[in-house]
């Protein structure tokens, strides 16, 4: 019953989620800090642009901005779904969950470029992330309400995946020493997911060179069907780890709720760069307001015996590049 309830309780859920929900209760948890994760990396990763992940929680980061097929949701739908993946991921080695544990199927080469034959120095040991579990849960979670005749769903379906592929690519040796007062005279290694913040860079890299596509139409016995394919035919097809999007951004410059757009006004913008971050760019050529603040630390310290440290007051003003301030009256 509490299972039920707990399942109700969560409205973002589609129906093919919540049987999943209750199916598997013990992974809720490690599903929502995924998705907490992936917004608090979000915004980490867009706090100096126009569009800042402007979201605290699971129902609002799902919430206009997704109503497009642009950069940002394509952003949106591959993190959440690698945050997913790696706190699954996670929980499994630690023993969190009854389904899952460590990966003791693989303890061959996942990248060619690593010459990892165990040898006299080393051998296999310590708890191997089972990343395919968190994938495979990923993709039964994510994409079963996905239509295979939409166009945003094929966006989505692909993304989703660019977001698994970007943990699956960020997999590493990770090895703990053992010897004689400290010495790394053998080690035990395991395959260790990357930290969720290189996955995050790994991500905001693919989002800047993400691939324009457009719809396709065709019509069938079952009436329209949409896919897509790169506007451009001189680039590259997009890869699987590709970010896709078939719909241009708004500017983000003006409160626009129903498109995402929170506008910039209040915002603290940054004098002398020309990049994204620029007054130029951030105030959308309104102007800013420069104020300046004075921030109060301890200075002149002395040590007096025995034993305190006394510290004068000092106010000392904050560096020019941060007084910037978006007006855009």
């Amino acid at each position: 019953m509490e299972t039920v309830k707990l399942c109700k309780q969560h409205t973002w859920l589609n129906e093919r989620q919540r049987r999943l929900c209750l199916l598997h209760p013990d992974l809720i948890p490690s599903v929502l800090g995924g998705a907490m994760s992936a917004i608090k990396e979000c915004k980490k990763q867009f706090r100096m642009e126009r569009w800042n992940c402007p979201a605290n929680n699971i129902t609002a980061v799902f919430g206009p901005v997704l109503g497009k097929g642009s950069r940002e949701s394509a952003f949106v739908h591959s993190i959440l779904a690698a945050g997913m993946v790696h706190a699954v991921t996670r929980s499994c080695s630690r023993g969190d969950l009854l389904t899952c544990g460590c990966d003791n199927r693989h303890r061959g080469p996942r990248n060619h470029d690593y010459d990892i034959t165990p040898n006299e120095t080393w051998k296999w040991g310590g708890c191997s992330e089972d990343i395919m579990y968190g994938v495979k849960f990923s993709r039964s979670f994510l994409n079963p309400g996905e239509d295979n005749r939409n166009a945003r769903s094929a966006m989505n379906r692909h993304n989703n995946e660019a977001g698994r592929q970007a943990v699956i690519g960020s997999v590493d040796l990770a090895c703990k020493c053992h010897g004689i007062s400290g010495t790394c005279e053998f080690k035990t290694c395991w395959w260790q997911q990357a930290s969720f913040r290189k996955l995050g860079d790994n991500l905001k890299v693919r989002y800047d060179s993400a691939k324009e596509m457009v719809v396709i139409t065709q019509a069938t016995t079952r009436g329209n069907e949409y896919s897509l394919k790169p506007k451009y035919k001189m680039f590259k097809k997009p890869t699987k780890g590709d970010l896709i999007y078939y719909e241009q951004s708004p500017s983000y410059c003006d409160y626009d709720p129903e498109n995402g757009s929170f506008g910039t006004t209040g915002r603290v913008c940054n004098a002398s760069s020309h990049a994204i971050d620029g007054c130029g760019l951030m105030c959308c050529q309104r102007g800013y307001r420069t104020q300046r603040v004075e921030r109060i630390e301890r200075c002149d310290c002395q040590f007096v015996w025995c034993c305190e440290v006394v510290c004068k007051q000092c106010k000392r003003p904050k560096k020019r590049k941060k007084q910037n301030t978006v007006v855009n009256e």
